[in-house]
């Protein structure tokens, strides 16, 4: 499983719609409205890394409302609820 995490500004008045939108696309495992300089903290999981382009920049970045975006690709996961979770899917050994 790869994780990228992704940074949303959005306009300010559509934030819950596009949160909601984000939300729905597959590969969005969790969306989070926070504070700070940016509006959204979006994870993304897919199966293979080449899946992020269709994730993040085909469809995730131009949901209406999106103004920008930041992602950082993850390289090691250190939690052991990632780990528990890719165990239950059967993805790691």
């Amino acid at each position: 499983m790869q994780t990228a995490i992704v940074h949303v500004d959005t306009d300010p008045a559509r934030i819950p719609e596009v949160a909601s939108e984000i939300a729905g696309l597959d590969g969005v495992s969790e969306v989070y409205s926070v504070t700070g300089k940016m509006d959204l903290v979006v994870v993304v999981r897919v199966r293979e890394h080449q899946e992020f382009a269709s994730v993040i920049a085909d469809r995730l970045s131009k949901v209406p409302g999106v103004l920008r975006t930041e992602t950082f690709i993850a390289f090691r996961t250190y939690s052991d609820v990632d780990l528990a979770q890719a165990f239950d899917l059967g993805l790691a050994d």
